[in-house]
């Protein structure tokens, strides 16, 4: 993909990089069928109020079930009598983020022969947990064996798989991250605008375009609160396909929706410049700039450069750059000083053209510059500076000397 595409300039949007916060679930005490007969008398003792708390934590469990279109039916597996200590010792590492204390018991857990498919999948994810963001790799490893293994409830068990498919999109590993968002979405029957908008970002970096505007058009279309994100996606989508029209019609629409966010007025600028809409793209520059907003080399020079390209507006560009360069935002480089010595040059203000061009002409890679400064030396009657000038531009390289040995010999 070009970096001088709109995209690429203004308009690619950051890939979603928070990843679903999930607090360590607590370890569920049940015992399996069979196991330590022995308390059974003490169990009975208190089996009404636990069944009571059950009902009530089961019913609010029902009540928060995060995918009810999924057909995945919940394994109703809980954990080993012989595994809750150690469970609960990963539950509190995780929690504390003791990566160090956390993995080893997640490898003991996951090794264990004894360990049912709730223990093993409940360490992978928590393990996964203590890895994200340190060692991204093997957190989706730690998942992807929790999600395989398929202990969970439904609820950590497509949110470990939404996690997966994020991870991997932080690692720019599109295709990866696509299939597994697009497991998730099948087997969650998930129906968030979140999801899509994030399968329309894998879709917009792996430059299936047509897919990312399909994907994220409903979304920007359904009206209410739509994070300006998936406009941006969907706007650099339809940038990146050629259809520069649709792209700037939506620009409109989110710098109108929201006047006081930088990026959606520089990316309006940005879609006006594609559509050499010059006079519409200098109005969005200008009135950031009277608001302070212009902070970036590269939209001092965009703003520049407009006013260099539109008929007798040499004046507002010398402004523009002499503003660039006492906020330190601009520098005297090259490109600055050729253009503030054109713009000087072209509104008749010869000494300050000279004085730019005096700057640029040692950083050009070639004596073009140094031509131009003997030329208008030589205009103005200073035939001294001016033959220096020649002898720099044709030390410094020419595709031809006449110019210049002209203005040496003093013709």
């Amino acid at each position: 993909m070009s970096k001088s595409r709109m995209s690429q300039q203004a308009l690619a949007a950051a890939l979603t990089t928070a990843l679903l916060a999930f607090a360590a679930p607590s370890i569920a005490l049940a015992q399996d069928e069979g196991s330590d007969r022995s308390s059974r008398a003490d169990r009975s003792s208190r089996s009404a109020d636990r069944s009571e708390r059950r009902n009530s934590r089961q019913a609010s469990q029902k009540a928060e079930a995060l995918y009810p279109n999924s057909s995945r039916q919940e394994p109703g597996v809980s954990a080993s009598q012989r595994l809750v200590k150690q469970l609960n010792t990963l539950s509190e590492a995780a929690n504390a983020s003791d990566t160090a204390k956390g993995l080893p018991v997640a490898d003991e857990i996951l090794a264990n022969s004894a360990a049912n498919t709730y223990d093993k999948s409940m360490a992978g994810l928590l393990a996964g947990q203590l890895l994200l963001n340190e060692d991204n790799d093997r957190a989706i490893t730690y998942l992807n064996q929790a999600i395989e293994t398929g202990g969970l409830d439904n609820n950590n068990h497509f949110q470990a798989m939404l996690i997966v498919a994020q991870l991997q999109a932080q690692e720019d590993k599109y295709d990866q991250a696509l299939a597994s968002l697009d497991r998730y979405i099948t087997e969650s029957g998930s129906t968030d605008p979140k999801d899509q908008a994030l399968k329309g970002n894998l879709l917009y970096r792996l430059e299936r375009y047509p897919e990312a505007i399909a994907t994220l058009k409903p979304l920007v279309d359904a009206g209410g609160e739509v994070d300006p994100q998936w406009s941006q996606i969907l706007m650099a989508s339809y940038a990146e396909s050629g259809n520069s029209v649709e792209a700037t019609r939506l620009a409109e629409q989110v710098a109108q929706a929201t006047p006081d966010d930088k990026r959606s007025q520089v990316n309006l600028a940005v879609s006006y410049l594609q559509t050499d809409q010059n006079d519409k793209a200098i109005e969005v520059f200008e009135r950031l700039r009277a608001s302070g907003q212009l902070t970036e080399e590269s939209e001092y020079r965009n703003l520049y450069a407009l006013y260099l390209n539109s008929e007798n507006k040499e004046r507002e560009a010398i402004a523009v750059i002499n503003e660039g360069l006492q906020k330190n935002i601009l520098q005297e480089d090259y490109r600055t000083m050729a253009a503030l010595g054109q713009a000087n040059y072209f509104s008749e203000q010869i000494e300050p053209a000279i004085a730019a061009w005096r700057k640029a002409a040692p950083l050009a890679e070639n004596g073009d510059t140094y031509l131009n400064l003997a030329r208008v030396l030589h205009q103005e009657g200073r035939a001294d500076e001016a033959k220096e000038a020649a002898r720099q531009a044709i030390a410094k390289g020419l595709k031809s000397n006449t110019d210049a040995e002209r203005i040496i010999s003093g013709r």
